[in-house]
């Protein structure tokens, strides 16, 4: 039986910025759309926006290491706690405690459905779907160079823009800046990951992004998408000369981008997790002022 701490280790909190980000700039965007009031009078849709996220990046940690850990993908990794690759779960408890999260995440978007839009419903479904079938099902699309793009996909576009349609009634270009910049750093988080698994990946068949492009190709890529958010940052400056708090972010990213650019490997990597993180929170929060002043 897996111990408290093993399934905190095994949910992967290091991950959890992927899923706080990008709700914090769609409530400032949406701030910026409308104003204080509405985004006052409509707390509780952010806070069930944030559970969705949550629940979500929790949700498809969980799948991802049942998945990988039934196909002999985590029996020799670095990094985070596999729970059925370390046996210290049964497959059958993570695939539940995965199911859970889905679930959560199913309820509180069905409210946020309900009371802004029904085709949320539908994207939804496909948020789950997308994170159920990163590794899940016959053939997992995470397995084939994809995982990045949903990604940016679901935790940069959807997440950040969604936020501010359920807030604001409506999305808007500062939205969408903010949203293409958010998934940016969700897709270095992940580009990083696969960076430190290439080996184990290639020796699995488990052709990540990082595995297709090669050791020095990934690292360039990671450089590149910790870049563009402050680029875009200077793009908002159309909107309010206070989008420029977005590039205090430099500093973070900066420190993240070190082992990565110093060509460290496997355990020394994770670091660089955490604190592309905290760039992207750092990034998110500074932004999210801004354009709300």
């Amino acid at each position: 039986m897996a111990t408290a701490r093993e399934w905190v280790e095994g949910a992967r909190p290091r991950t959890l910025p992927n899923a706080v980000a990008p709700v914090i700039a769609g409530t400032g965007a949406a701030w910026w759309a409308t104003d204080a009031g509405t985004v006052g009078a409509h707390w509780w849709k952010v806070v069930l926006a944030l559970l969705v996220a949550l629940a979500l990046v929790i949700g498809v940690n969980f799948a991802n290491d049942y998945s990988d850990g039934i196909r002999g993908t985590d029996d020799d990794r670095v990094g985070p706690m596999r729970l059925v690759g370390s046996r210290a779960a049964s497959p059958a408890s993570v695939k539940r405690a995965a199911m859970l999260c889905f679930a959560v995440a199913a309820v509180c978007g069905l409210v946020l459905a309900v009371t802004s839009a029904w085709w949320l419903v539908l994207v939804g479904v496909i948020c789950i779907a997308g994170a159920w079938f990163y590794t899940g099902g016959r053939n997992p699309y995470g397995y084939l160079g994809f995982g990045e793009i949903a990604v940016f996909v679901f935790f940069g576009l959807v997440a950040v823009s969604g936020t501010q349609f359920v807030v604001a009634g409506r999305v808007d270009w500062v939205g969408l800046v903010c949203a293409v910049a958010v998934g940016c750093y969700s897709s270095a988080v992940l580009v990083v990951n696969n960076l430190r698994d290439i080996p184990t990946d290639k020796a699995s068949g488990k052709n990540t992004l990082a595995v297709r492009l090669g050791d020095a190709r990934t690292r360039t890529f990671y450089t590149v998408l910790t870049v563009v958010p402050s680029v875009l940052t200077v793009v908002l400056v159309a909107a309010t000369p206070w989008a420029l708090l977005g590039l205090l972010a430099l500093l973070p990213a900066f420190r993240a981008g070190a082992p990565v650019r110093a060509r460290a490997q496997g355990p020394a990597l994770i670091p660089t997790l955490a604190l592309t993180g905290i760039a992207m929170l750092v990034w998110s929060i500074s932004t999210a002022i801004g354009v709300s002043v």
